[in-house]
């Protein structure tokens, strides 16, 4: 059947959008001068206090089996109950049945194929963000893995679909240096809503140049994964979606257009929880797995001295060099490599990682206290990488994205150069090999993520940026605000996707496709 632009937008692309039967009246607030904020969702079950439930360490996922170039991974997604909050079962949709699924510790350039059944009641699409991917595997929103069960149409209104039933695998040769990475859900228009049920989890890379320098590891290296979410009265999670089976009525009540805030803070997928440490230096590689909140990360009490953070690391990997800082802020999908030394502490401290963004809960993130002295060999080198800068100059042009709100067929919703996605349309053709500069602007705040590549931050409203960003992937723009990247567009001939990583806003169609070719 064919299948016009418009209606191939309406069921994928602007799907979301035209479900939301928006009023003028709220069309009109949305395209004007105060697009909607992230709205918090209020849990209605008892919340427990905080740090009464110990940090968990997701399991590092075991091989099925390995041979010489390859280690083979089953990490299918199934519907599983989990106890997050304490006496409680909530019902999640987990990798390996597991929120967050289990970390994947792998090695630069060591391929790993990651075979999948679909055991959930819907379509599912995996992404390993950050990595450096051909298109087959990268997780475009249209290549769906429909379930092994079910009646779901095998039908799509993009003919590049590569949409198979039941199971598929996907391969990814890790041609890349050591970065902290993550994988998570990416169907089309049902991101947003199947993220917050659970479908995500760390993927570590490694190399020896990382191994190479004195940095915390082993039970001193903490993966934290951060998200919020909100709850029921019998536990499960609350979520604003105009279908709660999330079959074919894809978006969110009108409300929450602008984002979806929990009131939960979940570190590994337990509320605000508590660890003890040793006096020591610990590194503590921090991913904002959220879907529209914002931290600004610090220690309480503050450290005599120094700032409380060395951060030696950001989305793509290690820093030439490492920067002191007092807070972090991320965006959501937006990850930080820092270390912190407890030794600055007294025995018996306790220690929390506050967010100065929050407000009520949302302003404790998790409490650390000081239990012993141990002798600690570690420490933060001048140097931690070699990291080439890529020269504006050497550039061969110059493209302009522009993420704002917009009208889309008639209704309201959020746009790429005014334009909602549409898997057949191209807004760049980067040649491969080519370095290129985008420049993006804003309306309101929106977290933009670029597949395939780790591009560098070149200003920040026409400024250098006041410390090294290092080598990113997703960044975040603030309201009003206009980035210059550059990246080299290296790796892989294919079609890619970059958006907005507000997992509503990038539901609502604010995504846009670039072609390397």
């Amino acid at each position: 059947m064919s299948l016009s632009r418009r209606q191939a937008l309406r069921m994928f692309g602007a799907g979301s959008l035209a479900a939301l039967t928006a009023t003028s009246t709220s069309a009109c607030s949305l395209l004007g001068s105060s697009s909607p904020e992230p709205r918090l969702l209020p849990s209605t079950a008892e919340l427990p206090p905080p740090f009464r439930v110990p940090l968990p360490i997701p399991p590092v996922a075991r091989p099925i089996r390995t041979d010489a170039t390859t280690d083979y991974y089953d990490l299918s997604p199934r519907v599983a109950e989990q106890e997050i909050l304490p006496g409680t079962r909530t019902r999640i949709w987990g990798y390996a049945g597991r929120f967050p699924g289990p970390t994947v510790d792998a090695r630069s350039r060591r391929r790993v194929v990651v075979h999948q059944t679909n055991e959930l009641p819907v379509p599912v699409v995996t992404h390993l963000h950050g990595g450096r991917t051909p298109p087959a595997s990268d997780g475009y929103p249209t290549d769906l893995l429909l379930p092994r069960h079910g009646d779901f149409p095998t039908g799509m209104p993009d003919p590049r679909a590569r949409v198979t039933r039941g199971s598929r695998t996907y391969e990814f040769p890790l041609d890349q240096p050591a970065a902290p990475l993550w994988y998570h859900d990416h169907r089309m228009d049902f991101t947003a809503p199947q993220l917050w049920r659970g479908l995500a989890g760390m993927w570590f890379v490694r190399d020896d140049e990382e191994d190479a320098l004195p940095l915390p590891r082993g039970e001193r290296e903490l993966p934290l994964m951060i998200c919020d979410r909100s709850f029921a009265p019998d536990g499960n999670l609350r979520y604003p979606a105009l279908d709660p089976h999330l079959r074919d009525r894809p978006g969110v009540r009108e409300a929450y257009m602008g984002g979806v805030l929990g009131d939960v803070i979940l570190v590994n997928g337990a509320p605000w929880p508590h660890l003890d440490v040793s006096a020591a230096r610990y590194r503590l590689r921090i991913l904002n797995a959220s879907n529209a909140r914002r931290y600004e990360l610090t220690l309480r009490p503050t450290p005599a001295g120094p700032p409380a953070f060395v951060q030696i690391g950001s989305d793509g990997g290690l820093l030439a060099r490492p920067v002191p800082r007092s807070t972090l802020t991320l965006a959501p999908a937006e990850r930080v490599d820092v270390v912190v030394d407890f030794g600055r502490f007294p025995v018996g401290t306790t220690v929390v990682l506050a967010n100065a963004a929050g407000e009520d809960g949302a302003a404790r993130v998790m409490r650390f206290r000081v239990v012993r002295r141990e002798r600690d060999a570690t420490h933060v080198p001048a140097r931690l990488a070699e990291v080439e800068r890529l020269d504006p100059a050497k550039a061969s042009v110059t493209r302009e994205f522009a993420f704002e709100s917009g009208d889309v067929h008639g209704h309201a919703g959020w746009t790429v150069n005014g334009e909602a996605f549409d898997p057949a349309k191209f807004l760049a053709r980067p040649r491969l090999g080519a370095t290129e500069v985008w420049r993006l602007t804003s309306d309101v705040a929106h977290p933009v993520h670029l597949h395939l590549v780790q591009f560098q931050v070149l200003t920040l409203d026409g400024e250098p940026p006041k410390a090294d960003l290092g080598r990113k992937d997703t960044l975040d723009l603030r309201p009003a605000q206009t980035a210059e990247i550059i990246a080299r567009f290296d790796g892989y001939r294919g079609r890619y996707v970059l958006h907005c990583h507000n997992l509503e806003h990038e539901d609502m169609a604010m995504m846009a496709n670039f072609e390397v070719v």
